[in-house]
């Protein structure tokens, strides 16, 4: 009777094993498939990152219709055409976020010297807040290397001082930095739009801030024709 517990016993604790295994085996099989990464907001572990540049102009006449663009600092007399929104790490799949709750506090110095790239005190606070504190670097080193970043991607001319509406294709606005940037890779940027206007260029680097191809981010590229580019501010 006790070798017949023993085997039971003995049974038991195989199947769980097995389950156990499979289990674990399926687990990060199915967070890849979800676009969930094993090392999911683990800071500075990550693949890559994107660089966003926000079409102030659409930015600014999206809250005006709202009722908003008046007290928001970007919107201003002062004219921008595209301004930094975020370096966003990333996975091959997903990306991580909001790695440090609370997120170390961010030196008001800091966010003086950012206004010239991010011109939102609270965008600046939010990109620390998010993104940042996955990257594994200080607050300093961080917008550090949103600067570098900020360096590597040369603007086409004609989007600097846009004195009109401009009508585009997302192709049309990909080729144009494309033409500046040569050694960018067509699969390395993307596009994104609301209903009707450009939103943001998304351009993938390295951690060396060197251009790099990423399928992922095609994924939430804009699928419309044509889009619309307002002009700059006294432009």
């Amino acid at each position: 009777m006790p070798d017949v517990k023993l085997r039971r016993g003995l049974s038991a604790l195989g199947l769980f094993v097995c389950c156990a295994l499979l289990l674990a085996a399926i687990v990060p099989a199915e967070a890849q498939r979800l676009g969930h990464d094993r090392r999911q907001n683990a800071p500075g572990q990550f693949d890559f990152y994107v660089l966003s540049l926000s079409w102030s102009p659409s930015y600014c006449e999206a809250a005006n219709e709202r009722g908003q663009g008046r007290n928001d600092q970007q919107c201003g007399a002062r004219p921008y055409s595209f301004v930094v929104h975020g370096l966003w790490p990333q996975y091959e799949r997903g990306f991580p976020e909001s790695c440090q709750v609370p997120a170390p506090r961010l030196n008001r110095n800091i966010v003086s010297s950012m206004l010239d790239l991010m011109p939102s005190p609270r965008l600046i606070f939010h990109e620390w807040d998010k993104h940042g504190t996955c990257s594994g670097l200080s607050a300093s080193g961080y917008f550090q290397a949103v600067r570098k970043a900020r360096a590597v991607v040369k603007i086409p001319e004609r989007f600097i001082d846009l004195d009109r509406h401009l009508n585009v294709t997302p192709g049309e606005v990909e080729a144009a930095f494309i033409a500046v940037n040569p050694s960018l890779p067509r699969d390395a940027i993307s596009v994104t739009c609301d209903t009707r206007r450009l939103h943001e260029v998304r351009i993938c680097m390295g951690k060396d801030f060197g251009f790099r191809s990423c399928a992922e981010n095609e994924r939430r590229a804009c699928r419309r024709d044509r889009l619309v580019m307002p002009p700059v501010r006294g432009g």
